[in-house]
């Protein structure tokens, strides 16, 4: 789909009817953290939980909760291996154009709270809304989650679902993988990481979707479909032609 052709269906919509949910593990960062974390500091059955996940014996958030049990490591050894996670090219300036412009701009993710929360600092955005499963700390080194985004019937710690359809106005979904794909049925618009599972499924749905690369290619993605009126007239006749 094109973004001309995508203009042409929801032209009629202004900026601030767009509510943008953004994915963290594999979309704001390279890869996914809390995959990290486990290699890194938990027990190896981590793994067989994962299998079972993967095989479905059992669902994500049972998946979660388990994982996240074998953790074995002090806090301050975990924030120093937090501080080392990078963030996707141009997302930092993604932020802070989403919030010159008024834009709503949430992280709605399956993973960590205290993980997103921690990178996004790092990086100097951290002032917006985050929603994830909750890590508490029990004691030194072992913790424990928390699913206060859960709901009865939705395998996912965290209902991405639930969580636009109370946001209300029209959802442009930032993602890449499996936890995106539920939410994809009920957003106005799909930008999907090139290449990873998101973009497949809404291939195979039919679903309004564009591809990206990293963040330069979503902001300029975004400026196109929110605010049609500054497109070059040159550049989206051509488009037009193609079209």
């Amino acid at each position: 789909m094109t973004i001309m052709t995508m203009r042409k269906t929801i032209s009629d919509q202004g900026p601030e009817d767009w509510r943008i949910i953004c994915d963290f593990d594999g979309t704001i960062t390279p890869f996914d953290v809390t995959d990290a974390l486990l290699q890194r500091f938990a027990h190896p059955s981590w793994e067989e939980v994962e299998a079972q996940w993967l095989t479905g014996r059992i669902t994500a958030r049972e998946c979660m909760d388990r994982q996240v049990r074998l953790l074995d490591v002090p806090r301050h050894m975990l924030d120093a291996f937090l501080d080392t996670v990078p963030v996707v090219d141009g997302f930092v300036d993604f932020v802070h154009n989403c919030a010159s412009q008024g834009l709503s701009l949430t992280v709605v993710s399956d993973g960590l709270d205290y993980a997103i929360r921690r990178v996004l600092s790092r990086h100097g955005v951290s002032a917006m809304p985050v929603i994830a499963n909750r890590l508490r700390c029990l004691d030194e080194s072992t913790y424990r989650l928390e699913f206060p985004y859960g709901i009865a019937g939705c395998a996912s710690g965290v209902c991405k679902c639930a969580v636009a359809k109370a946001m209300g106005g029209r959802i442009l979904l930032i993602g890449d993988g499996h936890s995106d794909c539920c939410v994809a049925g009920v957003s106005a618009l799909v930008l999907a990481k090139e290449g990873k599972k998101l973009q497949r499924h809404c291939e195979t749905e039919g679903y309004p979707h564009l591809i990206f690369a990293d963040f330069h290619d979503v902001a300029a993605q975004l400026e196109e479909i929110v605010h049609p009126q500054h497109i070059p007239a040159a550049a989206a006749l051509a488009e037009a032609r193609a079209a």
